[in-house]
């Protein structure tokens, strides 16, 4: 029984279809998800007519709400005990609500102005609240699916190839589509797009939920309360590291994504390349295939410092070239690799911190600490990143549909460039700390199998 108790835990391998569906559920959720991470903030000042700092003030407030709702799905999750699992019927239950209010955020009814901000903002509340809902389950299921630290890594990477293809479709294809429903008319634009979208979100959210299975199992993860929650987090430092790093990523990501639609459409004054660059994106997966492979060279918290690094150099390099579109798109190309490397890492690592706090405090809270560490940076990120844009445009006098003044393109160019290499850069300090937690990463497992089913 000893050398039983003392053997490496058998590596759980996840078949191929599994793999495939799990990274699916990523991919129908950046349907909807990037529409409104990317375009948002300028449907709501452009084709809304919302001001600016209001329409900044909506995105900051709904992710605070977030803030709230983050440790509530979380717990939810951990007190789920279904014969579907715990994070999995979550996407059988929100699948069709969740696309619903993804319609509804891009419906733009006619009524005032001030009719318009208060439908904005409570329509967005409502989806933001949703979105958490079936965005955590997601990470949460990484840990669950299987309890191999290095096919986490390889499970993960599948999920990011599909996030990325989800983003290059929406990205590619959204300003086209609503051009070509719209007619000119781009309230009709969106609103077909966004209803065609959402119906393939639940559709392959539904595919996904019937291919995919929880069978990592914990004598401490049936059920546990927020208050075992939050003692699971207790000197979870590994935890604490990831939250700040992914926190920081997510504010950048999301500056970035929402400030390009006015940097190349007022600063380039071609509306175009948005979706030229946009339509690049995909390169980035590159990025995310080559994690498992350097994870035989390289630590983790090592590649997760590279990204921020690569993606800092990408974006130096479209500030330093101006207007020449030709090393725009070099710097972009670059700075994708990086970002894609950078997203990664966290979704993979949250189940060696989560594992951590069941090492050190006796309980596994898969939900609490997955859906705080990815869904609710995600969230706060897009947030916080739609205050900064509507701050800038607003306090250097941007006015929706206009000739921008020499002042204006100064805030839309400092927001896009500089406040995305700043908050990048910061993320490598809390990467490179993650290194002393990643050194105990095969004690913990070993020790953890001793305990578990």
């Amino acid at each position: 029984m000893q050398e039983k108790a003392t053997a490496k835990p058998k590596r759980q391998i996840v078949p191929g279809l599994e793999k495939m569906s799990y990274a699916q559920l990523d991919f129908a959720g950046q349907l909807v998800a990037t529409v409104v991470g990317s375009y948002l903030m300028y449907f709501f000042t452009d084709v809304v007519l919302l001001p600016a700092a209001a329409a900044g003030l909506i995105l900051l407030i709904a992710r605070v709400v977030d803030a709230v709702g983050a440790p509530v799905w979380g717990t939810l999750i951990d007190m789920t005990h279904t014969k579907y699992g715990k994070a999995r019927p979550y996407f059988l239950w929100l699948a069709f609500p969740y696309a619903a209010m993804g319609v509804l955020l891009f419906w733009a009814p006619q009524l005032s102005v001030t009719g318009k901000i208060w439908y904005c903002g409570i329509v967005y509340i409502i989806y933001g609240i949703l979105y958490l809902g079936i965005n955590a389950p997601i990470t949460t299921m990484l840990p669950l699916i299987t309890s191999d630290p290095k096919e986490r890594v390889v499970l993960n990477s599948w999920r990011m190839v599909g996030s990325n293809l989800g983003v290059f479709v929406v990205n590619s294809l959204t300003l086209p589509l609503v051009a070509f429903f719209g007619r000119g008319n781009d309230v009709k634009g969106f609103r077909i797009f966004i209803v065609i979208f959402a119906i393939l979100n639940v559709t392959l959210t539904l595919f996904s939920f019937s291919h995919t299975k929880e069978r990592a199992s914990s004598k401490n993860s049936e059920r546990v309360s927020l208050k075992q929650g939050i003692h699971a987090m207790n000197k979870n430092w590994p935890w604490i590291i990831l939250v700040a790093g992914n926190f920081l990523f997510w504010v950048a990501q999301q500056n970035r994504q929402q400030g390009m639609v006015y940097y190349f459409t007022y600063y380039f004054k071609n509306k175009d390349l948005v979706t030229l660059f946009n339509s690049i994106g995909l390169i980035q997966v590159i990025g995310v295939i080559a994690i498992p492979f350097m994870n035989k060279h390289m630590s983790k918290s090592h590649i997760w410092a590279l990204g921020f690094v690569v993606a800092v150099l990408g974006q130096l390099i479209i500030t330093l070239s101006g207007l020449n579109i030709a090393g725009a798109i070099v710097g972009w190309l670059i700075a994708l690799v990086g970002s894609g490397i950078a997203v990664s890492m966290p979704f993979a690592m949250l189940g060696s911190a989560v594992d951590f706090g069941e090492w050190k405090n006796g309980i596994n809270a898969a939900g609490l600490l997955t859906t705080i560490g990815a869904a609710f940076c995600m969230s706060m990120g897009q947030g916080l990143a739609g205050w900064l844009n509507g701050t800038f445009l607003s306090s250097f006098g941007y006015v929706a549909n206009q000739v921008q003044t020499a002042h204006a393109l100064t805030g839309i160019s400092i927001d896009f460039n500089w406040m995305t290499m700043l908050l990048y850069g910061a993320a490598i300090i809390p990467a490179l700390m993650y290194q002393k937690y990643e050194n105990m990463e095969d004690q913990i497992t070993t020790e953890l199998a001793k305990t578990r089913d």
